[in-house]
């Protein structure tokens, strides 16, 4: 009986021990829980290698031309490096590319659109949007897309592997699934800010002020930044309650009312609320040094140039058709108005922030084009 009880312990913990090999695994700092995963798309390898691969590959588009990391390039952080994506066609996205470090964490996703709260609900924005064409994907080519990656004999093992569930692992449900869950492995965690928070690394004088400056009540960058993920939507496998805030930052006033331009009024597009004219998510930081241009729109280039905004309580522009004071645009947050920060402040905390910078992330090669 024993020995009959000792082989069924045996077997159970071969059972137990294979699952735990093929499933996912976070490698994650002590103060980080792991992110919320949707049921129906539990984490694997297999998943995640088979979205990689279709994240770097351009037959995903209508015309094959354009790879989702052709605006989301790993060196910047996924971010694209241009104020505005052009997509498969050469339409121009209204919207700046943002990064994809840590977005596993992110409670809603794009700028200001609150109902999208999942990876696999977002994708359909880019591969199917029509204004503006991004990946082209159309109900006419979804087919042709489709038996690219059907006639690829080893496209087609890798799906097997991925999803040996589904008698037809080919399909738009298996790219979004396996896409997203690459998405999800993008984990950036191995910065000097990280390591020094660890107890493994120094700060210089300046880093140190710029830390202090971040956090504390002077410059009260924490308010829209203060997560483990320099964020302020933040969700993960422990939330009870979440949070999707959205800002305006007085960035645009173009008729004293609070008016930003037409062709992005941010949250009030969703809502047709006045006050949410011009609100929009607070991005995450980390990586901040590497995904300029920032904002929305992409139309601040540096940190500097950043913090000279915050500093101000908002952004004057005196010619052009975006003229206005965005100091005193009515619906801006309460957060923003004006802080007493001089030159070396500003500088110091460009200096922390340049701390954010996760450079084996950037370079990881398990995030990277799949070398064939």
């Amino acid at each position: 009986m024993i020995r009959r009880l000792l082989a069924l312990a045996a077997v159970w913990l071969a059972v137990v021990g294979g699952a735990r090999a093929e499933g996912w695994v976070w490698d994650l700092p002590a103060h980080v829980p792991p992110p919320r995963v949707p049921a129906d798309n539990p984490m694997t390898p297999a998943k995640v290698e088979l979205g990689r691969r279709l994240f770097h590959d351009p037959r995903l588009s209508g015309n094959g031309r354009l790879a989702c990391s052709g605006c989301h390039l790993q060196a910047l952080g996924f971010a694209d490096g241009r104020a505005h994506p052009v997509g498969a066609t050469g339409d121009v996205v209204r919207r700046n590319a943002q990064g994809l470090a840590n977005v596993a964490w992110n409670a809603s996703l794009t700028w200001a659109n609150p109902a999208l709260v999942t990876l696999e609900a977002q994708m359909a924005v880019p591969l199917f949007g029509t204004d503006p064409v991004e990946m082209g994907l159309t109900d006419a080519n979804r087919e042709t897309v489709l038996n690219r990656f059907r006639s690829d004999p080893e496209m087609v093992a890798a799906f097997r592997t991925a999803f040996p569930e589904m008698a037809a692992p080919v399909s738009l449900t298996s790219i979004i699934r396996a896409i997203a869950s690459y998405e999800r492995s993008l984990v950036s965690f191995s910065s000097r800010y990280d390591r020094w928070l660890a107890g493994e690394e120094s700060f210089t004088e300046a880093e140190r002020r710029g830390h202090d400056l971040f956090f504390g009540e002077k410059a009260e960058c924490h308010h829209c930044h203060g997560s483990f993920n320099f964020n302020d939507q933040v969700v993960h496998a422990r939330s009870r309650v979440v949070d999707r805030a959205f800002h305006n930052t007085g960035l645009y006033d173009l008729d004293g009312a609070g008016a930003y331009p037409a062709t992005d009024r941010g949250l009030n597009e969703m809502t047709g609320r006045a006050e949410d004219m011009g609100a929009f998510r607070a991005p995450s930081l980390r990586n901040v040094a590497v995904t300029a241009p920032y904002m929305h729109d992409g139309s601040v280039g540096t940190l500097e140039e950043v913090l000279e905004i915050y500093a101000a309580g908002g952004r004057q522009i005196t010619t052009g058709p975006d003229a206005g004071d965005g100091r005193r645009n009515p619906w801006k947050s309460d957060l923003i108005v004006r802080i007493d920060l001089d030159a070396r402040d500003r500088a110091d905390i460009v200096a922390f922030l340049k701390t954010l910078t996760d450079a084996q992330f950037l370079t990881d090669p398990r995030h990277a084009a799949p070398q064939d």
